[in-house]
């Protein structure tokens, strides 16, 4: 049988009778351990990401999040559909914010970059697909996924989400998360190929909410919405009364995430 190690920070009640006890792992000693003060300097490194970045995007505002796949190339539909959007997006004054990668993130990026305002990258390593597309006028590196997950939401006066995988469905459900539970401020969010969706509204107004997990007006969040004129129109129509600079309150949710 193999014994767990135990922390050698948490001091055994026997450990005067136990000539083993005041003895630290090999794990612990190599500096991999949890006394190796390495997450310290992690957090400091997290901290320096998000001042950068937030001094980085202070100016954007107002913005949209573009999320969808990576894997899309030029010549698909999807891609084509979503250069227009953001090039529509960022003729009506909105800074576009993609993941800054290739796919979908390319397309938001390049659309933007030839409109009147900032196509910004958000990007970051990953071991595969991901690498800067060369269509950002507004660049920013992440090495945390968190902190680079937070600027999407700081700074989004909506969200557009195309088909993708499982970081789109992160970036989709994380958001309406946030929206659900009052840690953002409530903002449009919108789905684009409804077919490629149909699976996943159904699926959510059918177990999800007949199951009581979550109540059916909390859908409300959702549209689906395909041309690009019309997505300009739902973002300008939903602020039509309150305007894009966000109240006292919903500063205070911004600084609470």
């Amino acid at each position: 049988m193999i014994e767990t190690p135990k922390n050698p920070a948490i001091k055994a009640d026997n450990q005067q009778d136990d000539p083993q006890a005041g003895r630290v792992p090999p794990f612990f000693r190599s500096g991999n351990g949890y006394d190796s003060g390495e997450e310290a300097w992690r957090l400091i490194g997290i901290m320096a990401e998000f001042a950068i970045a937030t001094e980085r995007l202070r100016h954007i505002a107002p913005a949209v999040s573009i999320f969808g796949s990576a894997r899309l190339p030029p010549d698909h539909p999807y891609y084509k559909k979503t250069e227009i959007i953001a090039r529509k997006l960022s003729n009506a004054g909105f800074s576009v914010v993609s993941g800054g990668g290739p796919g979908i993130m390319e397309a938001a990026n390049r659309g933007a970059f030839v409109g009147r305002s900032p196509a910004v990258g958000l990007n970051i390593l990953l071991p595969h697909e991901q690498k800067s597309n060369g269509y950002q006028n507004i660049s920013v590196n992440f090495r945390y996924f968190f902190a680079r997950k937070m600027m999407f939401v700081r700074f989004a006066s909506a969200y557009v989400v195309l088909p993708g995988g499982f970081g789109t469905l992160d970036e989709l459900t994380e958001c309406m998360t946030l929206v659900q539970t009052g840690k953002a401020r409530r903002i449009p969010i919108i789905l684009v190929g409804g077919e490629f969706w149909r699976g996943f509204l159904d699926w959510v107004r059918g177990p999800m909410v007949d199951g009581g997990m979550i109540a059916r007006e909390e859908l409300e969040i959702l549209q689906v919405i395909e041309e690009p004129d019309d997505i300009v129109k739902a973002i300008f129509d939903f602020y039509e009364v309150s305007g894009f600079r966000p109240t006292p309150e919903e500063r205070e949710k911004m600084l609470n995430l």
